[in-house]
């Protein structure tokens, strides 16, 4: 080989060498920081989703009255905000008291299980959930009565006593507040967002591609608006989803007899927001509840929870996804799983719109593998 092409070959295996390096490295740092902050990736996407969501439903509200988009926006908002006020306003003390009456049935209801099983030889050390109840368990000692000649004011906590009470009672107050303050704060972080990216959704679309190289920003806009389609068709069909589940609920348990049945078809409802595992938890708690009215109610309430995830299963998610998605359950549930695992909450409630999104970029790379090895494209 002559010294020049030579020479050229070396310098042609060093920079793919250097490239290759430096993909991996910017790999390694993209996917510690996705691990550091996933929860703030997530609560992003949360608000993406949720722009999404009202830019869908700014849509469909187009279809029927015309108008400029920030006018259409508008009144989604101000529907949207009619509705939750008038459930808020209409039915806040019902839902207020029956989830107090539903939080002690399930507490309560869980130690009845847990007795059931001890009796049976079941290991129930999983549903020790605190050890609120270890103390009543050991009787307190008599106190020694105090001497004749001590005087009342020994009777008084010391200062060390007051200042650990005092410390105690703070420490768990500026936690309820912190904790309050945070769940408030991703709230209005996620409704701003979503907010922010339904108002001008153009504007964030052509940012997202102006940051893509030129030479392949018309596959990048393909991409973009494959996903957003997807999404909020996928949205829109799980509005009515959880909207048809949680009504089915409400009724069947009024009509059953069961306690908080209000309370119990809104948690139905939020939680078919969640493929698979939220139809799963929201069985488990509506049967767990039921248990306080009978083993008749539990079965019928359990007869209720399988028909409407039937219907969940086989009636509304092929007719109203069937073009959304088509994600093969199984795969569903261990990408739901595998997340929930690594990610916590957030893994698990996000798992199917960020496996869409892998589904969209994946089948526009497929389909661009199929048309690049065509015979056409050969011979062209």
């Amino acid at each position: 080989m002559p010294l020049e092409e030579n020479g050229q070959t070396r310098s042609d295996w060093a920079w793919s060498i250097a490239v290759g390096g430096i993909a991996t490295v910017a790999f390694a740092i993209f996917v510690l920081f996705a691990w550091y902050f996933s929860a703030t990736l997530f609560l992003i996407f949360a608000g993406i989703l949720l722009g999404v969501g009202l830019n869908a439903l700014t849509e469909l509200f187009g279809r029927v009255m015309g108008g400029p988009h920030a006018l259409r926006l508008t009144a989604v908002c101000l529907i949207l905000a009619a509705l939750l006020g008038g459930i808020v306003f209409l039915g806040g003390s019902t839902i207020a008291e029956q989830t107090k009456v539903l939080s002690t049935t399930l507490k309560s209801q869980v130690g009845n299980v847990k007795s059931f099983l001890e009796r049976h030889g079941v290991d129930t050390s999983y549903l020790d959930f605190g050890s609120t109840t270890a103390d009543t368990d050991v009787p307190a000692k008599p106190a020694a009565p105090p001497p004749a000649t001590e005087s009342k004011t020994n009777n008084l906590p010391s200062a060390s006593a007051f200042a650990s009470s005092g410390g105690a009672i703070v420490s768990q107050t500026l936690k309820i507040i912190l904790g309050a303050v945070g769940a408030l704060g991703n709230f209005f972080i996620v409704l701003f967002l979503g907010l922010s990216f339904a108002a001008q959704p153009s504007v964030y679309r052509k940012g997202v591609l102006q940051l893509t190289p030129r030479k392949y920003r018309a596959d990048m806009t393909d991409i973009v608006d494959r996903i957003s389609d997807t999404l909020e068709r996928w949205l829109i069909a799980q509005m009515i989803t959880m909207v048809a589940v949680g009504a089915v609920t409400w009724i069947g348990l009024m009509l059953i007899g069961v306690p908080s049945a209000f309370i119990l078809g809104v948690q139905a409802g939020l939680l078919a927001f969640i493929p698979t595992v939220g139809a799963l938890l929201a069985g488990l708690i509506v049967v767990l509840a039921s248990l306080a009215s009978g083993w008749v109610a539990a079965a019928s309430a359990l007869v209720l929870f399988l028909g409407v995830h039937a219907m969940e299963s086989y009636v509304l998610t092929p007719i109203l996804q069937r073009q959304a998605l088509d994600i093969p359950a199984a795969t569903l549930f261990a990408f739901q799983i595998m997340l929930g695992v690594v990610f916590g909450v957030w893994g698990l409630a996000l798992a199917l719109p960020v496996l869409a999104i892998i589904k969209v970029v994946i089948d526009f790379m497929r389909e661009d593998d199929d048309a690049s090895s065509s015979p056409v494209a050969k011979a062209a």
